[in-house]
């Protein structure tokens, strides 16, 4: 099959490999139709994690079942379904929680080194009747894939950061996940949504999804909008020491800090006296994605949440590395980037 790569030396490459075998009996082996690129995945393209041989990348894919092992209960060949973008065993009392990320076995995600990327042309997918989802009635290609991962992921951001109703936010940072984040925000009840970002399309989608935009840095901007009180709740979809000081910085006294932006491997200097002396809350979140699809599908197919124009384009496999190109760029033109088979 062929499949997207990262190497050691930060090239984006598309190479054979064999096709994967099925992983076990409660495994399912699934043919992608579609797949995306998220923001984490750059982070092996601009050196923050370490690379000693390529990598097979990727954790966003729909697709139709091809194979299944004996175990699986919940799904057939010829089902089309969505791929949780972590994965657990299924089966142990942190899984039953429907948050892989409490998997006592320690959660996995596809497309980091441990499982098969989604970037390809087939992914073995463990535990299949756990991290599958037969795709709802209603439910188009972008929303699908946005459940696997963005969607899921902004949605426990804003879930996490204890919004009051008819509350302020902020958002740090516009893209994939913080455009969902923002509409997740406006769902749950906040009056005024800020989006700090500082690429101009990205503010503009903002304000089309009905939200306020602000030109970084965000600290003082979002200081100048609420009287110096700061937001109710600040979501940090970005992950770096800078986005982290002005979410600490931009949130008021006593409100909460939810921070879903993946950081580098270097640590963060946390002001631990400033947080403590303003009783403030910072949660840190994987998303616990099959824990948001009850919630999120009902939403979504209702009409209630509306994701549309967070995908702003479409690559086949085999331009993959224009498309990493594209998406590293973040300029006007690319937000979110499909890519098909």
């Amino acid at each position: 099959m062929r499949a997207v790569v990262i190497d050691s030396e930060r090239a984006v490459q598309v190479v054979d490999r064999p096709d994967p075998a099925l992983p076990g009996p409660d495994g399912a082996v699934v043919q992608v139709s579609s797949a995306a690129i998220c923001g984490s995945d750059l982070h092996f393209l601009e050196g923050h994690y370490p690379i000693d041989q390529p990598v097979s990348v990727g954790h966003e894919a729909v697709g139709t079942v091809v194979e299944t092992g004996s175990e699986v209960g919940r799904f057939t060949v010829g089902d089309t379904v969505l791929v949780s973008s972590v994965s657990g065993c299924g089966h142990c009392a942190g899984c039953r929680t429907q948050d892989p990320v409490r998997c006592v076995r320690g959660p996995q995600i596809f497309g980091s080194g441990l499982l098969g990327g989604a970037q390809a042309e087939y992914l073995a997918v463990p535990a299949a009747d756990f991290q599958l989802l037969a795709i709802p009635d209603g439910i188009d290609t972008e929303q699908a894939l946005l459940l696997t991962d963005n969607l899921a992921t902004g949605w426990a951001a804003a879930r996490r950061a204890d919004i009051p109703l008819g509350g302020t936010v902020a958002v740090i940072g516009g893209g994939a996940v913080g455009q969902c984040a923002l509409r997740s925000a406006l769902c749950l009840g906040a009056a005024r949504v800020f989006v700090v970002d500082p690429v101009p399309a990205r503010r503009g989608r903002a304000v089309d999804a009905g939200a306020h935009a602000l030109d970084a840095p965000g600290a003082q901007a979002v200081l100048d909008v609420t009287s110096g009180l700061g937001a109710d709740s600040v979501i940090d979809a970005v992950g770096s020491d800078s986005s982290l000081d002005d979410a600490l910085a931009s949130v008021r006294t006593g409100g909460t800090v939810s921070v879903v932006g993946v950081h580098d491997l270097a640590p963060y200097p946390l002001p631990a006296l400033v947080c403590l002396l303003r009783s403030l809350t910072i949660r840190w979140t994987t998303a616990p994605v099959q824990q948001t699809w009850p919630e999120l599908i009902p939403l979504l197919q209702a009409g209630r949440l509306d994701v549309a124009g967070i995908f702003t384009g479409a690559f086949t496999l085999d331009d993959a590395a224009q498309a990493y190109s594209a998406a590293f760029s973040r300029d006007a033109k690319h937000l979110k980037i499909q890519l098909t088979p």
